[in-house]
């Protein structure tokens, strides 16, 4: 038993000690594949997190050390080799140590148990027969027995208690070790590109098909529709017949799967008609805005038909109503839909949705191998009124009690078009491999999955003050404040810590601004128009109430703290199933805008 635990022992010095580096010559180490050298930036964190220009607040280091040890308690990957990865943000090193194999935690404290306890077991053994041979009696060596056994169950389980004890106090005594949050980074960021690759990333060659077809068909859609809205006459809306592909499909950044779209119809007014846009201040929720119009030639009686029509009056003038633009464009692409299907039927089956409120959407079914990835997809066709500039109005879903004038005039801002430029501009200007929009998807995914953890009315309250909206609009701040080369994807997991404590220090301030209006910090190699540059700041958070912000910072930050548990926990089949809903778009209006 001795020489079996010196073995053991050996064993474990040879996997501890690591061979000394030679001095002399200094060979080239291998190429660390991805993990590895995220996981060398992480330990190579303390030196280079002081020189980087990206901002960090004040809860970094705290932040990575309290995620480093719940990875450590709860994790479910090693910790990668010491002497693997290496190099600050700044400068890599180009020399790295030998790797060391580490000492097995986890198989130790149990054979160093067993061990003991084999040797007292031994000992009690040896003990109790040299105490029979020197009794000589056999009712001497019974009672000596029964005398042993009682100190013999006591030492066994002071011994286990022992090391039970020095096993916890080894694992949480005196917080945690030097290096040790740069050791757990490796399995933290293992695990979100795992999620990443597995959950999130949507394939190029699905997506570039779904695309595709879905431009045939809402081409084919709108060319019907603006056919048969000619025949009414110059005093009624019709289609432009062109349409815009917005939303985070056309962006980069889709997550799960490429199932759902966003398009805008523009919209024709009259010919003597202009819209005229301003603040719908104490009207509407923040950042809404009113339509008014203006007539070349002044109202007469051949605009009446118009105003009665499509417009509202409010604050005794005439508004272009877009709960009235919306009824009208459901109606007209429903009158449509018969002669689409009539064209595509050998390509894919099309049916037409609609909620009270919400912009139609087009089902595309395909039937054929036309496609080569036969995925169910979902258009949201939405109406939009052109404004110039590509900027163009839409319908809010409407807030206040159903019917009122105020409710029915209310539109919302759409800029889609600016923000597609400035991510070009960005990717023009980042580093090849830069990880922000990879960023913007795990922080997608981990509010999806933290809502199955969530009750109500919170995990609602959850979804409409993390929008996609809001967290693009945290993501374009946090970029223009640091150097963009920062944004490498070797500091993926530095770069999302970022972007958590930004989301938290702006909403414990219950101030995030809308980039696009009144920004005076957006590049100049993105033209603005001058209607967004002399617009009024909008807080995207003024909606919303103090305690329920400061909730959801609190579990904003918890859910990075337990990211990797939270992934394992709700990656199941169960919670990734959509659940059954009369409209899909439904719920997903009323937590972003139009515009992911």
């Amino acid at each position: 038993m001795g020489k079996e635990g010196n073995r053991e022992s050996g064993r474990s010095g040879k996997r501890e000690i690591g061979k000394p580096r030679p001095r002399g010559r200094c060979r080239s180490p291998p190429r660390a594949g991805p993990q590895e050298a995220g996981g060398g930036a992480e330990r190579s964190g303390g030196r280079g997190r002081q020189g980087r220009g990206g901002a960090r607040g004040s809860g970094g280091p705290a932040l990575g050390a309290a995620g480093a040890a719940e990875e450590g308690a709860g994790g479910g990957g090693r910790s990668p080799p010491a002497g693997l990865g290496g190099g600050s943000p700044r400068a890599p090193s180009p020399r790295r140590a030998l790797p060391v194999s580490p000492l097995r935690v986890r198989g130790f404290w149990p054979l160093l148990t067993a061990l003991c306890t084999a040797l007292v077991f031994l000992y009690q053994a040896l003990r109790g027969s040299a105490a029979g041979e020197g009794a000589g009696g056999p009712g001497d060596s019974e009672t000596e027995a029964a005398g042993s056994g009682v100190p013999l169950l006591k030492g066994s389980a002071l011994l286990l208690l022992g090391c039970l004890l020095a096993r916890c106090c080894g694992a949480a005594g005196g917080g945690p070790r030097r290096g040790g949050a740069r050791r757990a980074a490796g399995p933290r960021r293992g695990a979100l590109e795992r999620f990443h690759a597995r959950q999130l990333r949507v394939s190029p060659h699905v997506l570039g098909h779904s695309k595709a077809h879905v431009g045939r068909v809402v081409a084919e859609l709108v060319r019907a529709a603006k056919a048969q809205g000619l025949q009414p006459g110059p005093l009624a809306l019709s289609l432009r017949g062109d349409f815009v592909r917005i939303g985070s499909a056309y962006e980069q950044h889709k997550v799960r799967s490429p199932d759902c779209f966003d398009i805008l119809v523009p919209l024709r007014l009259p010919p003597h008609l202009e819209p005229q846009p301003r603040r719908a201040d104490g009207l509407g929720p923040c950042g809404a805005f009113v339509c008014g119009l203006r007539a070349r030639d002044g109202w007469t009686r051949r605009c009446r038909p118009f105003a009665e029509g499509f417009c509202v009056e409010l604050q005794g003038r005439s508004h272009l109503s877009s709960g009235l633009v919306l009824r009208w464009f459901q109606g007209h692409l429903q009158r449509c839909l018969g002669a689409v299907r009539y064209r595509l039927q050998e390509r894919c089956r099309v049916s037409l949705s609609a909620c009270p409120g919400q912009p139609p959407t087009l089902h595309i079914l395909p039937c054929s191998d036309y496609v080569c990835c036969h995925i169910s997809m979902a258009v949201r066709l939405i109406p939009a009124i052109p404004l110039g500039d590509a900027l163009y109005l839409t319908a809010l879903p409407p807030e206040g009690p159903h019917g009122s004038p105020a409710a029915e005039a209310l539109w919302g801002l759409n800029a889609s078009r600016h923000e597609q430029r400035l991510l070009g501009w960005l990717k023009e200007q980042a580093p090849a491999a830069s990880c922000h929009l990879q960023c913007l998807q795990i922080l997608k995914g981990l509010r999806d999955l933290r809502r199955h953890g969530l009750e109500e009315p919170f995990s609602s309250q959850w979804g409409r003050v993390l929008s996609s909206y809001l967290l693009k609009t945290a993501l374009f701040s946090l970029l223009l404040q640091g150097p963009l080369e920062a944004w490498d994807e070797r500091f993926l997991v530095e770069r999302l810590e970022d972007l958590v404590l930004y989301l938290r220090d702006r909403l414990r301030k219950r101030v995030l601004m809308d980039f696009f209006l009144g920004n005076s910090s957006v590049p100049e190699a993105v033209a603005l128009p001058r209607f967004l540059k002399e617009a009024a700041p909008v807080n995207l958070l003024s909606a919303f109430d103090g305690p329920t912000l400061d909730l959801v910072a609190f579990q904003l930050i918890s859910t990075w703290i337990q990211a990797p548990h939270i992934i394992r926990m709700y990656s199941s089949p169960r919670y990734l199933r959509p659940a059954p809903a009369p409209c899909r778009h439904a719920a997903e209006d009323k937590q972003e805008p139009p515009a992911e």
